[in-house]
This record gives structure tokens, C-alpha cells and sequence, in this order.
């Protein structure tokens, strides 16, 4: 029986559902759960947990994760990224790169964040489009812009659990005052985890339970104790 930690790139159009699944398959294991959840249209780093490791999964939930994302300015969309509905459109050509760094502090630190009005995720057993709107306490912990392309702006973010890096650049966008969206994503670091295998070289591998990290690796940054 498989057991451990599997550290998967997670590849786009797929759900981590989707990706804990195929993989429940690939390994011949039916316990099997993942370290925090990637909406489809990204890409990157999810810990996929199997056998006796997902008693692990508790301890990882509040891990810090670290995303590459793209600031597309002058569209606002009704699920904050551009597979949405479009809401409106504007001129974002007079937006400098020293614009955007300037834009960035004001994010940093803790603060209260309004989850997408589409989003699923559930409180007191009910979505959250069936509900009112309410802030979440994250912290974002360093926002850097790495490359510009305007309209797009390419963004390092490291941040705490919680955090939607979607309504980072909506609320990025109306702050530079020409709107904005997710145009892509990708989750580079969660918790400790940086290297990923490509979910297609896992199904292709002749033993991907080879593949599996030791659960201590999750407490790999704490010092050992000797009993």
C-alpha cells in the first residue's frame, strides 16, 4: 500500500480533484487527499497526500504557498480572472510599470480579503454565492513585480492560506483605476515544497510509488526531538 507525499504539477484545465483521482489509480491507493486547492486554469505546485500520510493533511492546511501570476489591467470579469463573464472594459495604456510598483505596499501585511462572489467554497453548509459577502483575515507577505507586457504584469506573490491571488488583481486593478483580472497562475512554492513532477510523468512512470516523499519532509524545517 502506498503511503507518503506526492509533490505534483498540477497541469491547466484540470481540478485537484481530478488530479487526486487519476492518481488514487495510478498508486492503487483509496485514501488520498491534497495540500490546498488549485482552481483549474492553473497550473503548479499540490501536494497530493496517500495511505497514512493524510493524516498529514492537517498540519499542512495552514501553509504559506508562493504563486507567479498575470495582471491583465482594463478588464473586470464577474469570476476575476479572463475565463469569466466581462463586466467591462477600459484603456489601460497610460498604466506604467512604476505605476504598478507603486500600487504594490499598499497590499502588503495583514488585511481583510472579499472572496469572488462565484466562488464554492461553503460556510455553515451553504456556498458563498448563496450568502452575503464576507471579508477572510490573510496576510500577503511579499508582492514583487517580475516582468511587464502591458497590458499584462507578471507578479511573485507569497501569501497565507486563504488568500485569492483572483481578487489580489481585481482589487489591484481598481486601485491603478483601469480594473483588472487573473489572466494566469501558477502555485511555485507551498509550505516547503518547491519541485514538482508533472502529473503526465507520474501516470507514465513504471513505479510512481517511487516517487513518494517520506511524511517527515513536511516537518522538514522543524528542529528533530530525541524522546
Amino acid at each position: 500500500m502506498a503511503s507518503g507525499i506526492l509533490i505534483v504539477d498540477k497541469p491547466e484545465d484540470w481540478t485537484s480533484q481530478d488530479v487526486v483521482a487519476k492518481l488514487r489509480g495510478a498508486l492503487h491507493e483509496r485514501r488520498a487527499g491534497h495540500g490546498g486547492t488549485l482552481d483549474p486554469m492553473a497550473t503548479g505546485v499540490l501536494p497530493v497526500f496517500f495511505g497514512r500520510a493524510t493524516r498529514a493533511v492537517e498540519f499542512f492546511e495552514h501553509a504559506e504557498k508562493t504563486y507567479e501570476t498575470v495582471l491583465r489591467l482594463g478588464l473586470v470579469t464577474d469570476t476575476q480572472d479572463i475565463t469569466g463573464r466581462v463586466l467591462e472594459q477600459r484603456d489601460a495604456a497610460s498604466v506604467t510599470e512604476a505605476d504598478v510598483r507603486a500600487a504594490l505596499p499598499r497590499f502588503l501585511g495583514p488585511q481583510k480579503q472579499v472572496p469572488p462572489m462565484y466562488s464554492a467554497i461553503k460556510i455553515g453548509g451553504k456556498k458563498l454565492y448563496e450568502l452575503a459577502r464576507a471579508a477572510r483575515a490573510i496576510t500577503i507577505h511579499a508582492l514583487e513585480l517580475l516582468s511587464c507586457a502591458p497590458p499584462d504584469f507578471t507578479l511573485r506573490v507569497h501569501c497565507s492560506k486563504g488568500t485569492y491571488v483572483r481578487t489580489l488583481c481585481h482589487d489591484l486593478g481598481a486601485a491603478l483605476g483601469t480594473g483588472g483580472c487573473m489572466a494566469a497562475l501558477r502555485r511555485t512554492a507551498a509550505g516547503a515544497y518547491t519541485a514538482a513532477v508533472p502529473l503526465a510523468d507520474i501516470l507514465a512512470h513504471p513505479a510512481p510509488e517511487s516517487l513518494l516523499l517520506p511524511v517527515d519532509t513536511l516537518f522538514a524545517a522543524h528542529p528533530a526531538l530525541t524522546l
